[in-house]
């Protein structure tokens, strides 16, 4: 396994880029450690895609260096690398037994004979096909048919990185997260070192030791699950991490106060940088409601199962809040109050306020 380090990334897929627009990602300087477990997260189009096949050597980049180890592999073609790579839809012979496929990319480097059987038998069990081994691919279903995909990029263990890109679209909803369960099970077994592509933040937060949010061909923030939903860096971020995504209200800052449709919310800490768009986000979750607080009217209440989900209207904007228990009617006026340390201000979408000295 290695330590695959980004530095100075770009690359456009026009010859002669004149400005940022022209870039498919912008400059990405990114180090995933030997052995972690890695996810990239983004909507469709954001340049996971571009930025997979740059590090699997598919893609020069236009700009920056890509290491492994230390190593510089910018130009060295795929066979170089020592990747292997997991892709959406399974990559497996019909013709060939369960065996004879996670067999084969040993094989066809000249392993041993002894040691395929040892290195397939113990992915065999690790992956629940140890009783499948004798089976033709061609008869499983769309689940067992990933997992022996899976099983032939991790059967070598002399890659530097398994790369898995989508690897669960196609599978059923009800069998994903058995899926899920079972890579993260792999990861800590083989601690090889994993990069997990995705557009599901459930996905990347169950999977990954430590995200990597794409926007518009950018890296907005790199964190681990609990970083990335207690403290976006930006909004998008908060938006398109959680389920409902943060709040994003437009507001007025100054100092350690913002002023929400006339009402005064105390921040986080102080509130530094000016000009631009200021918003107030907040997660539903720290969204309470009490006997005194800001005045909204209550629009709706979802039950989804674990907790209510109230839609509300304060002034003009609408907003979210979390609650398991004391639940308005929908109709009702409401005092909402906004938990401080989780308030904060963004300017044009990125993170303004200090954390408050504990």
């Amino acid at each position: 396994m290695a330590q695959i380090k980004l530095s100075n990334l770009r690359h456009s897929y026009m010859p002669a880029p004149k400005g940022p627009d022209d870039y498919a990602l912008k400059e990405i300087d990114v180090t995933w450690r030997d052995g972690g477990a890695y996810a990239l997260l983004g909507p469709s189009g954001c340049g996971k895609s571009t930025l997979l096949n740059i590090i699997s050597g598919l893609l020069t980049p236009s700009e920056g260096q890509i290491l492994f180890d230390g190593q510089d592999v910018t130009t060295l073609p795929p066979d170089q690398r020592n990747i292997a790579q997991v892709f959406q839809f399974p990559v497996i012979y019909d013709t060939m037994t369960v065996g004879e496929n996670l067999a084969f990319p040993l094989k066809n480097r000249g392993v041993d004979p002894a040691t395929i059987k040892r290195r397939v038998d113990e992915i065999a069990e690790m992956l629940d096909v140890a009783d499948m081994l004798g089976t033709r691919a061609s008869g499983l279903s769309p689940d067992n048919k990933q997992k022996i995909s899976m099983g032939r990029g991790l059967v070598r263990d002399d890659v530097n990185a398994v790369m898995f890109d989508e690897p669960l679209t196609v599978i059923d909803p009800h069998l994903k997260w058995k899926l899920r369960s079972k890579l993260k099970e792999l990861h800590q077994r083989v601690q090889a070192t994993m990069i997990y592509v995705t557009h599901d933040q459930t996905e990347a937060l169950t999977f990954a030791d430590e995200v990597v949010v794409m926007q518009d061909g950018e890296v907005v923030q790199i964190g681990t699950p609990v970083e990335l939903f207690e403290r976006p860096q930006h909004t998008f971020v908060g938006h398109f991490i959680g389920s409902p995504g943060m709040n994003v209200l437009p507001c007025e800052a100054k100092g350690d106060r913002a002023l929400f449709e006339g009402h005064e919310v105390m921040l986080e800490g102080p509130t530094h940088g000016d000009g631009g768009r200021t918003d107030l986000g907040i997660r539903p979750e720290y969204v309470g409601f009490g006997d005194t607080g800001i005045p909204a009217h209550v629009t709706k209440v979802s039950d989804i199962g674990r907790h209510f989900v109230v839609s509300a209207m304060v002034g003009n904007t609408a907003l979210k809040a979390v609650t398991e228990h004391s639940v308005p009617e929908p109709g009702s006026e409401v005092f909402l109050q906004f938990k401080p340390e989780q308030s904060r201000v963004y300017r044009d979408g990125w993170i303004a306020t200090q954390e408050r000295a504990q």
